[in-house]
C-alpha cells in the first residue's frame, strides 16, 4: 500500500527525485565580432548646453521663398577642451542626421522672431550640415520661454568668450581675417530679405498655433 501511495504521489506532482537537472549548455559564437569604436566627432569637446528644440531654415530657392522645417531634436553648444571655440550642433530625433553644424563667431547675433517670445533667428556664414559649407539663415523654436532664454544666455556667453579670445590672440585675428576673405564671396541674405523671412516665420508660427487651437 505504501508503494502505491508513493506512486500516486509521484504521478500527481509530476516530479521524480531520481531525475537530475540537466546542466547549463553554452555555445561559443561561430563568428567573433570585434568591438567597434564609434566616433561622434565630439571627443575633444564638452557640452556647454543642450536643449530640445525645432529648427527651420529659410529657403531662398523656393518660389516664393519660405521657411522650411529642418528637424526636431537636441540643439547643443559644444566647447572645445583646449581652445576657446564653440560649435552649434543639432541632430534629428531617431535618425540622428545633422541639421545644423557651425562655429559660433563673435559677430553672430540672435534676433527675436516676430510674434514669438520662444524663437530666435540668426545667420551662419558657414554651416556644414549638408557636408558642404554654405551660408544659412536659421530659426529655432523652443517649447517654452524659459528654454529660449536659457539658450540665448548660453549663446551670448559663448560669443563673448570667442570675441575676447580673438581680441587677445593675434593669431586668431589673422585666422578670422582669412575666414572672412574666404566666405566673403558667399551669398548672404540682405537685411530686407532677413526681415521678410522673419515675417514669414512669424506667419508660419501663427498658422500652426491657430491649427492647434482648432484641433483642441
Amino acid at each position: 500500500m505504501a508503494d502505491e501511495k508513493d506512486n500516486c504521489k509521484e504521478s500527481e506532482t509530476g516530479h521524480d527525485d531520481s531525475v537530475v537537472d540537466s546542466p547549463d549548455i553554452h555555445f561559443e559564437p561561430i563568428v567573433q565580432l570585434a568591438p567597434v569604436d564609434v566616433k561622434t566627432m565630439e571627443e575633444n569637446e564638452e557640452e556647454f548646453v543642450k536643449i530640445r528644440a525645432k529648427l527651420f531654415r529659410f529657403d531662398n530657392s523656393a518660389d516664393p521663398p519660405e521657411w522650411k522645417e529642418r528637424g526636431t531634436g537636441d540643439v547643443k553648444l559644444l566647447r572645445h577642451k583646449s581652445v576657446d571655440q564653440f560649435r552649434l550642433v543639432m541632430r534629428r530625433d531617431k535618425t540622428y542626421k545633422i541639421c545644423a553644424n557651425h562655429f559660433i563667431t563673435k559677430d553672430m547675433e540672435l534676433k527675436p522672431s516676430f510674434g514669438s517670445d520662444r524663437a530666435w533667428v540668426w545667420t551662419s556664414l558657414a554651416d556644414f550640415a549638408d557636408e558642404q559649407t554654405k551660408p544659412e539663415l536659421l530659426a529655432i523654436r523652443f517649447a517654452n520661454v524659459e528654454n529660449a532664454q536659457k539658450f540665448k544666455a548660453k549663446f551670448e556667453e559663448a560669443r563673448k568668450i570667442v570675441a575676447k579670445s580673438s581680441s587677445d590672440d593675434s593669431d586668431s585675428d589673422e585666422e578670422s581675417t582669412a575666414l572672412t576673405e574666404k566666405i566673403g564671396d558667399l551669398k548672404v541674405s540682405s537685411k530686407e530679405e532677413e526681415d521678410d523671412s522673419e515675417k514669414k516665420l512669424s506667419e508660419k508660427e501663427t498658422s500652426e498655433h491657430d491649427d492647434g487651437d482648432k484641433k483642441t
